[in-house]
């Protein structure tokens, strides 16, 4: 496996140097500065690759060229801003670079209510609670009618929870669920995301769907004409929030997303965290049914505490059986002669990076001791692979 990092850019809390030193050689990143649905040009583009470039990286996997909204919910402008994307995929292609991560989940990115859940060791973690985000949802946000989207019993179970949190931890739960995308340092506010809700009113799983696989049949054929592999993130977590359609979360979806659109260069980033937070979703069998449109690597483990509860683990001790995954993979590798890219998505916050402002999950200590174990464990299998 390409042994990757995930990178903001150059205000991020994260050095070139400290990846290049960690072993990882190639970067994962993407132009943040330029906003959702403007052309990236080649000479942004350049200039990026060319700082990697200079601290001996290489820039290997897009991660994200983002889906205006409109795109998700085909309206407004959203065919010019299909344009705009197949112009930045031929940007891309022109300085070599051919892998594209996306995703479709409408307004928000991954979501946790706990970004400092307190380990054993005293290291933090990412963490979900379904009774917080109701409460959250109905009680805090109060979006309209949310509380048709729940029983009475979840929603006295979200009440109790919440009866518990003082004032600033009510802030702190507000300000968790509306992260804004990765890169940026703004929040959604309130109304922000209350507006942006009202224009899904009438967009289910179904329009979603047909949204994702009309904006594929347009790009999918570019990427493929230029040698490019594009790569669908799942939703995190892999089912609704806020009332949202969600069509990457299950088995059932990604089978409907490569039949619809059958060209290889309509893949997959195989991201085990979001995939197992839904026990249904047999991540094995994914590797099997999906072998050719696998084309980037997301490998982190989560914990299911309960029905309700899931967290990020080490990434090798969780509910991934993250031994099973990567013996699959590399027999995988073996079979189509390729190497391809991963990165050890999410880590814990410990002591020593507490005081460096990165993105939640992107701290530098936690993600190299998953570069380290997971390189460890590929070197493992390997061998006794004989491969």
């Amino acid at each position: 496996m390409q042994q990757t990092m995930r990178w903001f850019g150059p205000q991020n809390g994260v050095k070139l140097i400290d990846i290049k030193q960690a072993g990882a050689t190639g970067i994962v990143t993407a132009l943040h500065q330029i906003p959702v649905g403007e052309i990236w040009s080649v000479e942004a583009i350049q200039e990026r690759q060319k700082m990697i470039q200079n601290a001996g990286l290489e820039w290997t996997v897009v991660e994200s060229l983002p889906v205006h909204e409109e795109i998700k919910r085909a309206s407004g402008n959203y065919l010019q801003y299909i344009e705009n994307y197949k112009i930045s995929l031929k940007n891309l292609a022109a300085c070599g670079i051919k892998i594209i991560t996306y995703n479709f989940m409408p307004i928000l990115d991954w979501v946790r209510t706990d970004h400092n859940f307190i380990n054993d060791d005293g290291s933090k973690a990412l963490l979900y609670n379904q009774d917080a985000f109701t409460y959250f949802d109905v009680f805090l946000l109060k979006r309209p009618n949310s509380e048709n989207d729940y029983s009475d019993a979840e929603k006295e179970k979200a009440l109790q929870f919440g009866n518990q949190l003082s004032e600033d931890e009510k802030a702190l739960l507000f300000k968790n669920v509306l992260l804004g995308l990765p890169g940026s340092k703004i929040n959604f506010t309130a109304e922000q995301i209350l507006s942006l809700l009202d224009n899904y009113a009438n967009i289910n799983n179904e329009k979603l769907r047909e949204n994702l696989i009309y904006f594929l049949s347009e790009v999918t054929p570019i990427a493929e004409q230029n040698g490019q592999k594009l790569a669908i993130h799942p939703d995190d977590p892999p089912f609704s929030v806020l009332g949202l359609p969600r069509i990457v979360s299950t088995e059932a979806d990604l089978k409907a997303i490569f039949s619809a659109v059958s060209s290889i260069a309509n893949g997959l980033c195989y991201c085990t965290g979001s995939l197992s937070a839904d026990p249904k979703n047999n991540l094995e069998k994914i590797i099997d049914d999906y072998e050719n449109r696998i084309h980037f690597l997301h490998l982190r483990n989560t914990i299911r505490e309960s029905e309700t509860v899931f967290r990020e683990s080490e990434h090798l001790s969780g509910d991934v059986k993250m031994e099973s995954i990567v013996e699959k993979l590399l027999i995988l590798m073996n079979k189509t002669k390729t190497s391809l890219p991963m990165r050890p998505d999410h880590g814990f916050l410990h002591e020593v990076d507490q005081k460096t402002e990165t993105y939640p999950g992107y701290s530098l200590t936690g993600r190299l001791k998953g570069l380290a174990e997971l390189r460890g464990l590929e070197m493992g299998i390997a061998y006794k692979l004989n491969l």
